[in-house]
């Protein structure tokens, strides 16, 4: 059997924090790092996993310009 080669997340912290690994086989694997690979393991299709992946990038990005306009009416605010 072929080892697959997990790799920890970028967003990951070194310090044990809320972490998870990737593997690319025919598809993409995902499982949580605490579990020290005995726990279980998400299992997406190429494609599911890019419409994830998109659809994630896309809410991350609404909530960090919802925050920065927060930001610009609490600085506005304060300022006047």
């Amino acid at each position: 059997m072929k080892e697959i080669g997990w790799r920890k997340s970028t967003y990951s912290s070194s310090n044990g924090g809320n972490c998870v690994e990737v593997a690319a086989t025919d598809n993409v694997l995902v499982r949580d790092t605490k579990q020290d690979g005995t726990g279980p393991v998400l299992r997406f299709t190429p494609a599911a996993w890019r419409r994830f992946a998109s659809q994630l990038k896309r809410s991350l990005a609404s909530r960090r310009q919802a925050f920065r306009n927060s930001e610009v009416v609490t600085t506005g605010a304060a300022a006047g």
